[in-house]
């Protein structure tokens, strides 16, 4: 639909105040899909995109047609070469997928991540969206990067969506959320504040690190799928910064008499 009224002033993006969800495009193809994503964030009045390892490379051209006046979300675009660099400073990321998974994850509908997303932020508390490849979506390990999935219920027979549209769905219920009053089962840390991506990134390196040593992910085939789960468990937890300290001091605690022995 076209629609701009020209003579109303352009409403401000949230990115600008720091409180709109992060949309993250993992590996894009296109750089016409990337400039309707940022098309379809802009009308829900999201500013903040990243792009992983983009197919064709970053400043794209084909980008600026199809983002029809969305320039500015294209010139703030950032660029990361993973995943988990994309994700990092954030401390609450959502995996938007179609597919079933084997992980276990909380799934929710873009409705109800829209609250929870509102919620947070009002706690000052920063998120970010996963969206992944246009052609199979996002991989297994894209998706335990995230503290939960998020579905949008379609016609099961049918419920493939392309980039922007999905994009689209998930900002624009942040969009009509924006009056909703935020949930009461949603603690606001007081004296501490939710662990980012790369404290969680730097707790599973060391009790990974301090498996490896005493050999419990000695089976190498096996042990992908271990770590998964393990990240996956503990990011279901929804730790805090000085819980993320805390359980690093009890590994280091834990190991000392071994390595002085």
């Amino acid at each position: 639909m076209a629609g701009t009224d020209r003579s109303r002033r352009p409403a401000k993006t949230t990115a600008a105040a720091g409180d709109g969800p992060v949309i993250i495009l993992v590996h894009p193809q296109l750089g016409e899909n990337i400039g309707m994503a940022a098309r379809a964030m802009l009308n829900c009045g999201l500013g903040a995109l990243r792009l992983v390892n983009p197919r064709t490379g970053w400043p794209n051209p084909h980008a600026e047609a199809p983002a029809a006046g969305a320039a500015a979300v294209l010139d703030a675009a950032q660029v990361f070469d993973t995943v988990e660099a994309a994700v990092a400073d954030l401390q609450v990321v959502y995996a938007a997928t179609a597919r079933p998974r084997d992980l276990v994850k909380p799934v929710v509908t873009p409705r109800r991540a829209a609250e929870e997303m509102r919620a947070r932020a009002a706690a000052g508390v920063r998120v970010g969206v996963l969206f992944g490849r246009e052609a199979k979506g996002l991989d297994n390990d894209d998706v335990a990067l995230a503290d939960a999935v998020l579905s949008v219920p379609l016609n099961p027979g049918f419920a493939s969506l392309n980039l922007a549209q999905a994009v689209f769905a998930v900002a624009y219920e942040w969009f009509q959320a924006g009056d909703a009053t935020p949930p009461a089962d949603l603690p606001v840390p007081k004296d501490t504040r939710p662990a980012t991506k790369a404290e969680l990134a730097a707790l599973f390196e060391h009790l990974e690190g301090e498996l490896d040593a005493c050999g419990f992910l000695r089976v190498r085939e096996k042990r992908p799928i271990m770590v998964r789960n393990l990240r996956t468990a503990i990011q279901r937890a929804g730790l805090t910064e000085q819980e993320v300290r805390t359980l690093r001091g009890v590994i280091t605690c834990m190991v000392r008499p071994r390595r002085s022995s």
